[in-house]
């Protein structure tokens, strides 16, 4: 079966302006990412703040186009079709975005915002763009009558979201990417919505991609988990595999980061430590060398110095797990 999104070294490139003194910089916010979505599938994208995740999401709806690389969905490459395919096609592409705040134009109600889409990706008439409206909000668990001709800035923060996703869901699309949709969100508040995107997800057979930088969000929503650093993938696989025997030093660390309410469990180890190194000056070799616990307490000094010269295979073990890592197999079985 082909899947529904495929990437090949997709990239992303922004140029910064250079001043009187300084000459203009390219940053690669996204480096050769390669990746498969099924029809269906969950795929959560986790990393830390600037590691290149909303750039990747936005490439794959249409957002923001790629510098280099190929994109396809449901086997079509998106660059070479004709402008009205081409819109069509990114029309069963939505995305759920971070700031639900700004993602609404403040003048306009619920009710006109939901319409648009309804209007124009679907062509339904004023009348029937209302009603279908209503059934989204329907949906997504808000009452139409009480929310429909309300302004964005009269909604609770989980009920913007609410209709965020709504918004998303109107064109009928195959795909969405959620962007840290939950990040702002009270933890009873976001517990509700993240049941809600699965349930949605599941009865609409959609493909989702959802963003996160928790990977507690991961063991609720992933059916396979992508680990992120410094615009590469440097892990992927099935989520039990990625969470309970993670293979890359750095989604230890993250594992290690994430808070666990038992108080007599002891503290983990490996830790992360400094800031993720500026995009402008990608570390040579693994790029997860300067920060990498792993290699810093079990590794010698002659093991250390591939991980610094040398950038590292992706190392693919049975279930489908992989990282980027020269040293995965040790890493999958230490404690």
């Amino acid at each position: 079966m082909t899947p529904l999104i495929t990437t090949d070294a997709l990239t992303k490139d922004f140029t910064l302006r250079g001043g009187v003194l300084r000459a203009p910089q390219v940053l690669r916010a996204v480096d050769r990412v390669t990746l498969t979505i099924d029809a269906g599938e969950s795929l959560v994208l986790v990393g830390e703040s600037g590691s290149g995740k909303t750039t990747l999401g936005r490439m794959l709806v249409g957002l923001t186009e790629p510098t280099s690389g190929s994109y396809r969905f449901d086997g079509r490459d998106l660059a070479r079709l004709a402008p009205a395919a081409r819109r069509e096609t990114r029309a069963q592409a939505q995305m759920v975005f971070q700031d639900a705040s700004a993602a609404f134009n403040p003048r306009r109600t619920i009710a006109a915002s939901l319409e648009v889409p309804l209007r124009y990706n679907r062509r339904l008439s004023d009348a029937e763009a209302h009603r279908e409206a209503a059934h989204l909000l329907d949906r997504v668990g808000l009452s139409p009558a009480v929310y429909l001709n309300r302004y964005p800035h009269e909604l609770s923060g989980g009920q913007r979201q609410r209709v965020g996703l709504a918004r998303a869901l109107a064109s009928k699309p195959r795909f969405i990417v959620a962007d840290e949709p939950v990040s702002a969100l009270d933890v009873s508040v976001r517990a509700q919505a993240l049941r809600l995107m699965r349930e949605l997800q599941r009865e609409d057979g959609l493909a989702l991609l959802f963003i996160t930088h928790d990977l507690g969000v991961a063991r609720v929503m992933a059916d396979r988990v992508m680990v992120m650093y410094l615009g590469a993938l440097v892990e992927e696989g099935p989520v039990t595999d990625v969470l309970t025997r993670p293979a890359h030093p750095y989604t230890r660390s993250l594992l290690a980061a994430t808070p666990v309410p038992d108080p007599t469990r002891p503290p983990p180890r490996q830790r992360l430590v400094g800031d993720i190194p500026s995009p402008l000056d990608v570390p040579r070799g693994c790029r997860f060398h300067t920060r990498c616990p792993f290699a810093h307490e079990q590794l010698t000094e002659a093991e250390r110095s591939l991980c610094h010269n040398e950038a590292p295979p992706v190392v693919t073990f049975p279930s489908g797990q992989g990282a980027a890592c020269h040293y995965a197999a040790r890493v999958r079985t230490a404690n």
